[in-house]
């Protein structure tokens, strides 16, 4: 079924399981589209007329290679590497264990590499240790650096690169005096001094720690360092000026923007373009109209109004201005009796629809299949398409007259009506989709798109700079702008002041003026 459609035809896969027969519901008449066509009229002469069938159809966004390449191989290194510290201490025990020796150990004897490789009760602690160590690094390591990245940056993250490049250092710093001390091993074993295997075993452990430490900076920089809020950040979406203000704490440009479209999508309400302008009454629309009548004065005029334009002369420009003007003063006096009466009409609408889904509900009845004394009951989806034509038309002027058409087509109302009967919900249930316009993420349209595109413009500063005091930046998406700006809190000083008890004492005056 195409969108917004007045006829719902219930498919036979959809109801196979129930052993029912097609249904067709048609929910108003033929002539009546669900959604009607917007003429939006502008401040100048020109008019433009867009179908909601069309506004609809969002725009499928497509990842362009690169930033395909540059997610997929940031996060494959930082797997590399982070996996690399986690298994590199478990190499460096089981190598001997194994007989994995380097060249430089093949001169040894087979007894001596017994020797090399037994672990007495003091080198099994430390391995027991070292066990319980590298399970938690792993932990860690999984939920800090593995974790799925919520957003895709325009410019390196330098804290998580930092650490990246620190452990890839201390990897290879670690493996190459393991190396080294395998060869001095070798080197002590003709001498007669060969080291113990339990050596070998502090050494990994102290991989170990110095691995710990790291994550341990990590979760500093990462996880806590923004925590603390530092700075006042006011959010405005240009449209139409919805604004939010929020404590942020001390992070990078680009960090801050995907914390803000995290409170954007999930705090701001849907921003609805049909709303810019409201619709104007018939009454309204007679009113605006010209009371000026011009003349064309090429094919002439009868001698009385020859007669009148003499008189007025030169003062008709002057009147016409005067009369411009007294109207573009009234204009905001206009607007708000427009306001006024939009209001008022939907609010009416409202409190019909609510009426309406009362006694739609009041019509249904749960009932309980054992008894045996029912017949012909209707599943959650059957009642619904029996119950929902009673207030079809009241919900279409509704969604007509705060322009909703387009985030709710007749299926997906179906559907919600189906699902508020089978869990006993309100009239006033059902209906919250329809009064509540937030958050963003409420809409069908936007839980489709998998991912959301937005430019990020900051003038004069890097992505990878903090934030300042001061700061400003927008992030854009298509005609949406959020103007973002950031100042620095004041410092607070609270000073302590005593209550004396004796000031705490009232006097009570009394004139003939008073209650008392």
């Amino acid at each position: 079924m195409a969108p917004f459609q007045t006829a719902v035809n219930i498919r036979q896969e959809s109801v196979e399981n129930l052993g029912q027969d097609i249904i067709d519901l048609h929910v108003l008449p033929d002539g009546e589209n669900w959604a009607e066509n917007t003429t939006a009229i502008t401040a100048n002469t020109s008019e433009r007329s867009e179908s909601v069938d069309g506004v609809s159809q969002w725009p499928k966004d497509g990842e362009s290679f690169n930033i395909i390449c540059s997610r997929y191989i940031a996060a494959i290194f930082s797997i590399t590497i982070i996996g690399s510290a986690f298994l590199s201490p478990i190499i460096m025990i089981l190598l001997p264990k194994f007989g994995f020796f380097p060249d430089a150990l093949s001169i040894l004897t087979i007894q001596q590499r017994l020797n090399y490789a037994s672990c007495n009760i003091e080198c099994k602690g430390h391995l027991l240790g070292l066990g319980f160590k590298v399970t938690l690094l792993g932990i860690g390591s999984w939920a800090i650096f593995l974790k799925t990245r919520e957003a895709f940056m325009p410019r390196i993250f330098m804290f998580r690169t930092g650490v990246i490049i620190l452990t890839t250092l201390c990897v290879c710093t670690f493996w190459l005096f393991y190396i080294v001390q395998i060869t001095e091993a070798a080197k002590t074993a003709l001498v007669g001094d060969l080291a113990e295997y339990k050596s070998l075993v502090n050494y990994a452990g102290n991989f170990i720690d110095t691995l710990l430490f790291i994550h341990y900076v990590a979760v500093l920089l990462l996880e806590i360092r923004h925590l603390k809020p530092m700075y006042y950040l006011k959010i405005v979406r240009s449209p139409d000026g919805v604004s939010r203000s929020y404590a942020i704490g001390q992070l990078s440009i680009q960090r801050a923007a995907v914390w803000i479209l995290e409170k954007y999508y999930t705090e701001f309400s849907i921003y609805n373009p049909y709303l810019e302008r409201l619709p104007t009454s018939k009454s309204g629309k007679k009113q605006h109209s010209s009371n000026f009548k011009f003349y064309n004065v090429d094919n002439g005029i009868n001698s009385a109004e020859q007669s009148y334009s003499d008189r007025i002369g030169c003062g008709s420009d002057r009147a016409i201005l005067a009369a411009q003007a007294r109207r573009r003063d009234s204009s905001h006096n206009e607007r708000f009796y427009e306001e006024h009466e939009y209001n008022r009409r939907v609010r009416k609408r409202k409190a019909r629809l609510i009426t309406a889904a009362e006694e739609a509900f009041a019509h249904i009845q749960r009932v309980n299949l054992d008894s045996g004394r029912v017949t012909n009951p209707l599943d959650p989806m059957e009642a619904a398409q029996s119950v929902f034509p009673s207030m079809a038309r009241v919900l279409q002027k509704y969604l007509r007259i705060t322009r909703q058409q387009p985030r709710h087509s007749v299926e997906t109302i179906l559907k919600r009506l189906a699902h508020c009967l089978a869990q006993d919900a309100t009239p006033r249930a059902f209906l919250e989709p329809f009064f509540s316009t937030s958050p963003v993420l409420s809409c069908e349209k936007e839980k489709e798109r998998n991912s959301q595109h937005w430019a990020l413009v900051c003038e004069g500063e890097l992505p990878t700079r903090s934030l300042t005091s001061g700061c400003q930046f927008q992030l854009r998406q298509g005609e949406i702008a959020l103007l973002c700006s950031v100042h620095q809190f004041p410092h607070f000083h609270v000073s302590e002041q005593i209550a004396l008890p004796k000031a705490n004492k009232f006097l009570l005056k009394l004139n003939s003026e008073t209650s008392i």
